[in-house]
């Protein structure tokens, strides 16, 4: 582990590396680059100790963003690619298009033990289905309940979104060799199945489901942004599926020593603070969180397998045959 940066030393080193102003360009899921995400913060967080131009590029949620990273190659544009998550690290490292950090903070501060060489976590949270708690719906407490039910959901496509992926991987290892059955039993209880979430989101809020597969951070956001207490977010007793996202620098970018100082920087104060009001995720030092987060529900992890390509490609296809009879 090296020891852990401050903003000072960033701003230090960055003095000395830069007497010309360059680009750093970072491709990232669409929402973060919203006037309401912490794109624009970060941007101008950075360019106080950089002396370069952050430029984000939306580029579709992380599964896409894999995707267009693996087809464009090492003739990227991208020097950073920062909205990968848990479940796509093996699939993203099998490609060999990521190069080392620098190392890990000492300040990181995660719920796992964290010791990737590649891929740099900078939030972290637990998915979970949300719902109005003001719509008299009676809450499943598992996913056999959910199916059992008539309540209708909204989930996100696990083939271009990290939320849908990591659905697959929650009902996987939290049912095993019977996660066909219970995605049989969920199948008609799902309106539809975006390509993001974003879009699930804005439907759910709609009034277009019951529930919509997010995060238990989620109505956070509608009580400290909007003074709206009506959102809730089921716990399941069969635990919850933790998304921890990450950035990693490109072996083809033309600003290697630009990319390691972003990736440093998201270790610093001055983004990990702007990411639990924009991001709506946890921080991953430790940080005061926004009063609010304290009234969210605490779950239990659920117990993951390595999530490797070959146990993705399993939960894949149960997924797809269910949902296909």
């Amino acid at each position: 582990m090296k020891k852990f940066l401050t903003t000072a030393a960033l701003l230090t080193l960055a003095g000395a590396s830069w007497a010309q102003e360059k680009t750093l360009t970072v491709y990232t899921y669409d929402s973060f680059v919203t006037d309401w995400g912490p794109g624009p913060a970060i941007k101008t967080a950075f360019e106080e100790i950089c002396d370069c131009t952050l430029n984000f590029v939306p580029a579709g949620d992380g599964a896409a963003l894999l995707a267009r990273v693996w087809l464009e190659g090492a003739r990227s544009d991208a020097d950073i690619v920062l909205g990968l998550d848990n479940s796509l690290i093996e699939s993203a490292r099998d490609t060999g298009l990521f190069a080392p950090h620098n190392g890990i903070p000492e300040a990181l501060s995660l719920p796992v033990t964290w010791q990737d060489n590649i891929f740099m976590p900078y939030d972290w949270g637990y998915l979970a289905f949300v719902y109005d708690n003001t719509s008299g719906i009676e809450v499943p407490n598992s996913f056999e309940e959910l199916a059992a039910s008539d309540i209708s959901i909204i989930i996100q496509d696990p083939r271009s979104s990290t939320p849908g992926l990591g659905l697959l991987f929650w009902v996987k290892a939290a049912y095993g060799d019977q996660a066909g059955t219970v995605w049989r039993g969920l199948s008609d209880n799902i309106v539809t199945v975006t390509k993001g979430w974003s879009e699930a989101y804005g439907m759910f809020l709609s009034g277009e489901a019951d529930m919509v597969l997010s995060y238990t951070t989620s109505p956070a956001y509608h009580l400290i942004a909007e003074n709206d207490p009506t959102k809730s977010a089921a716990e399941f007793s069969e635990g919850h599926f933790m998304q921890i996202e990450v950035a990693a620098k490109l072996k083809s970018t033309g600003q290697p020593e630009l990319a390691d100082l972003f990736l440093d920087f998201m270790g610093t104060e001055a983004f990990q603070t702007i990411i639990p009001e924009t991001n709506w995720m946890y921080p991953v030092i430790e940080t005061a969180l926004p009063e609010g987060f304290d009234s969210l529900i605490q779950p239990q992890p659920v117990a993951l397998p390595p999530l490797t390509v070959e146990y993705r490609k399993m939960a894949m296809d149960e997924w797809l045959a269910a949902l296909s009879q």
